[in-house]
């Protein structure tokens, strides 16, 4: 079934920004996963070598590929809340989602074609996507008269940097690794910002402010501005540290830095039992996940013991994996105009992805050294299930029509705040 939208009839699926794309993210995330997990355990795709490697790919795809569709699908939506622009029309949303879907194609099928031919095509793809996101978002961004949400815009600049950076050390036949832990600390920035707004509105009740029977909202959290850019500021210098001086003393004191500030951001979490709901669980758990990720990553560059990956899958795979299914969870149905999701599934995929992450942090103990694969491929399997479970139960809201009579990204008949509202001067 159609809808209106412009004036023309167009599918449900491309009536709103976020729809095709956390259609993308949780496609890539069961996608990507399957492929790599394919790789490592049997021997079907041991042709396959993409340029700098399946390692290498696998990590772009998982920061790139289904991490930046997530980014995109909240930015598409929230830009224009936190701003009064008009969203994205159909055709450019169509070609980003088309640009995505090269960039994907062309990176994973780059060595058929002559080395340059095959790696600059799969650069031009993914770094024009980047770019033309970016594009579509920063004059919004830089209007807003207060400039309250620029910082998504430096993240996302920070992101096409150090993107169009692994493409260059690819092309010089160098590591390139060492720029996907820059898109790692680049996507915590990310998390950060969106999960500081999108708590606002789920502890004080704005998520579902309208509802018949929920209660009125309350201002008592705020996501205070000097913590969560403490917390920045630490997580960046960690990431330049990571580039000037390499694995040491100096990194690991940086990487316990930037944990204990955003610790300190959990500090605001602390308000009674309005956080004692599976809503607010997931997005302080994502905190926790980030600030357990730079503590054990700094650990082990001081004492050693196990590897620094351990941290950083707890990074990516623990929040990145949690808070892209928790906010996927909640703006895919407020802004589909249905309230939230409170069938019991939801918060034991939730802790599957947990889970997931816990797993393959320990794997890289030296005591779980026998087990090491197991794990791995035991985490990996949990993973793509809690996301294989989200697209089954999502497709049919993302691909569907809105049930009140409403049209776009509006929010449910009767209600007055959208998930990424809240008060002003939390913000």
């Amino acid at each position: 079934m159609t809808v209106r939208h412009g004036g023309s009839a167009v599918h449900p699926l491309w009536s709103c920004g976020f729809r095709p794309f956390f259609v993308l993210t949780s496609t890539g995330a069961v996608v990507f996963l399957s492929v790599w997990l394919l790789f490592l355990n049997s021997a079907a795709l041991s042709g396959w070598r993409p340029p700098g490697g399946v390692l290498l790919w696998h990590a772009h795809e998982l920061v790139f590929g289904f991490g930046l569709a997530a980014a995109a699908g909240f930015l598409l939506t929230a830009i224009p809340e936190f701003t009064g622009v008009a969203p994205i029309a159909v055709r450019p949303l169509a070609g980003l989602v088309a640009l995505w879907l090269m960039a994907r194609a062309a990176y994973a099928l780059a060595q058929w074609l002559p080395f340059e031919m095959g790696l600059g095509l799969a650069a031009l793809c993914n770094v024009s996507f980047t770019a033309v996101l970016l594009i579509q978002l920063a004059p919004a961004l830089w209007r807003d008269p207060r400039r309250a949400h620029l910082g998504f815009a430096w993240a996302l600049a920070g992101l096409l940097l150090v993107q169009t950076g692994f493409f260059v050390a690819l092309f010089a036949e160098y590591d390139g690794l060492p720029w996907i832990h820059g898109a790692i600390d680049l996507t915590m920035i990310l998390i950060l910002l969106a999960g500081s707004r999108v708590s606002m509105s789920v502890l004080n009740g704005y998520i579902e402010a309208g509802r018949p029977g929920e209660p009125p909202p309350s201002d008592r959290y705020l996501a205070r501005p000097p913590r969560r850019y403490l917390a920045v500021f630490a997580i960046c210098t960690c990431g330049v540290a990571q580039v000037v001086l390499g694995d040491g003393l100096v990194v690991g004191w940086t990487a316990l830095a930037a944990c204990a500030a955003v610790l300190n951001v959990l500090n605001d979490w602390h308000v009674g039992r309005a956080l004692f709901t599976r809503w607010a669980l997931m997005l302080y758990a994502c905190f926790w996940l980030i600030a357990l990720g730079y503590g054990a990553m700094g650990l082990a560059w001081l004492a050693g013991g196990w590897s620094v990956s351990s941290g950083r899958h707890l990074l990516t795979a623990g929040a990145m994996g949690l808070s892209v299914f928790t906010i996927m969870s909640l703006a895919g149905r407020i802004h589909t105009g249905r309230w939230l999701d409170r069938r019991p599934w939801l918060p034991v995929a939730a802790g599957i992805l947990i889970l997931a992450a816990l797993m393959r942090a320990v794997a890289g103990l030296p005591v779980l050294a026998p087990w090491a694969w197991q794990l791995i491929l035991m985490a990996g399997v949990l993973w793509v299930g809690a996301y294989a479970a989200y697209l089954w139960h999502a497709w049919p809201v993302l691909a569907g029509r809105r049930l009140d009579g409403r049209e776009g990204c509006a929010e449910p008949a009767g209600k007055a705040h959208s998930p990424f509202s809240g008060p002003e001067s939390g913000c």
